[in-house]
């Protein structure tokens, strides 16, 4: 194998997508929210890198064309399984993780069944916009996890140790809680529109890979 630099970062990538899930497991939060913002940004910033680099330096190899999705699809899949299962949005975000799961099973079938013939199913520049809004929508919802752990609250309410802060007036600060409750919602908004529309574009692309499909599918 040949470890150059573009491979020894998407090797990175790939290993940084399964420490996204153990800083839940290592660390209380709002620590592994940060930890997880952290590591799934700078990982996410490999995938240009790596690319970038193995283009300027004549360095493109089977390794790292093999590598390089697996170490997206690995990144987006387990990110998305983490935000579902410690978000207070969850109930929200279920269906267009759903939709972004369901896609990259099928495509990596087709791919799979197709064999040799798989050539046939490239990657579009859509399918590289999709991976980017993807992994933008993610970093927002981790930093909304940030701003919840943080405020004590979730988008969907506050904790009632701050409700009673305000009460008693322990809690003098109304107006920069108020800017912080707005960055938290404002955050947790953005993140939940970016999915959902990187989930639209997940199921275009899929459609669009089964569509190049068909004709090699026919009996």
């Amino acid at each position: 194998m040949n470890m150059t630099v573009p491979n020894i970062l998407t090797v990175l990538r790939l290993l940084a997508a399964p420490g996204v899930a153990l800083m839940f497991l290592y660390f209380s939060r709002p620590l592994a929210d940060w930890f997880a913002l952290v590591l799934f940004v700078l990982a996410a910033v490999t995938d240009w890198f790596d690319g970038y680099l193995a283009r300027a330096w004549k360095q493109e190899s089977k390794l790292g064309a093999m590598l390089d999705p697996i170490a997206d699809k690995a990144m987006v899949v387990i990110a998305l399984m983490v935000i579902v299962g410690y978000s207070s949005m969850s109930p929200w975000l279920v269906l267009p993780a759903t939709f972004i799961l369901f896609r990259e099973v099928f495509v990596s079938g087709l791919r799979e069944f197709l064999g040799d013939t798989a050539g046939t199913l490239k990657v579009t520049p859509l399918a590289k916009w999709k991976t980017t809004l993807q992994m933008i929508a993610i970093a927002v919802l981790f930093a909304q996890g940030v701003f919840e752990h943080y405020l004590g609250m979730s988008i969907i309410g506050m904790s009632p140790e701050i409700v009673d802060g305000i009460m008693t007036g322990e809690i003098e600060d109304l107006h920069g809680l108020w800017w912080k409750v707005a960055g938290m919602v404002w955050a947790g908004n953005l993140g939940l529109l970016l999915l959902w529309i990187a989930a639209f574009l997940t199921l275009m692309t899929g459609w669009d890979y089964f569509r190049k499909a068909v004709p090699h599918l026919k009996d």
